[in-house]
């Protein structure tokens, strides 16, 4: 692993249709392919971490933050780099969650975040905690990259099945390869389906002035700590936090 570059994937529970265009407004390209039922798989063109000198780490958790916050679904971003392996968890606007091993597999993490993670995807909390839990413990068999096929095996029994060639800890020209391979055809953000019911406009604009305050809150964060992650996410909420005036001032 200590030769190994810094990679990505963002695995959201929803459809590609769903998650297609908050993808979009991250504004970093990427590859959207379906991963399973009810499942798509991210795999970002470009290093924006090698290329802004932040941390993989930090520059997954904006965008699996944004994804989440916009698709209304869970997002887990898995990544990896030289020094390791591990994962952070976003749903909604609550505080993400992560996990951590070191090169050689060696966990450091606390166990409270891996079962606040399986809680919050709605995995079993005997079964699927039981096949997360070696993964919290030494073993030195398992290196970083084998602790999250692992945990992508777990997540394999509810839905998640990975193109074929798109493995955690794969070279990033092999990741790409396979995404385009198995990636969604292209649709244009105005086809997407309308909901069947629409809320109120008043509950629309109290929603989108709530977006929009935490947009802004959170492209400032982004802003003080060179973040592009955060402010991504701010981003996607400001833009969310707009759409129901637009919307109204449109069919008036």
């Amino acid at each position: 692993m200590n030769a190994t570059p810094a990679g990505a994937l963002l695995l959201c529970r929803a459809e590609p249709a769903a998650v297609r265009l908050p993808a979009h407004l991250l504004r970093e390209p990427m590859v959207l392919a379906p991963a399973g039922q009810e499942w798509s798989v991210l795999v970002p063109e470009g290093s924006p971490w090698r290329e802004g000198g932040e941390a993989v780490d930090a520059v997954l958790g904006g965008w699996a933050a944004a994804l989440s916050i916009g698709t209304g679904r869970p997002v887990l971003a898995l990544w990896w780099d030289g020094d390791g392996a591990g994962f952070v968890m976003a749903s909604g606007f609550r505080r993400p969650v992560g996990y951590i091993w070191l090169a050689d597999g060696t966990p450091v993490g606390e166990d409270e975040a891996m079962r606040t993670f399986a809680a919050r995807l709605g995995l079993d909390p005997v079964l699927d905690l039981q096949a997360l839990e070696p993964l919290t413990v030494p073993d030195a068999a398992s290196d970083a990259r084998a602790r999250l096929v692992g945990l992508t095996a777990v997540l394999s029994r509810h839905g998640l099945v990975l193109p074929t060639g798109l493995v955690p800890g794969a070279p990033a020209d092999a990741l790409r390869t396979a995404a385009h391979a198995a990636a969604v055809e292209e649709t244009d953000a105005a086809d997407l389906p309308e909901p069947a019911a629409r809320p109120r406009a008043s509950w629309l604009r109290a929603a989108g002035a709530v977006q929009l305050a935490a947009g802004l809150a959170l492209v400032a964060l982004g802003a003080r700590r060179r973040s592009g992650g955060w402010a991504a996410a701010g981003a996607v909420l400001i833009v969310h936090g707009l759409m129901p005036p637009v919307r109204e001032r449109l069919r008036s």
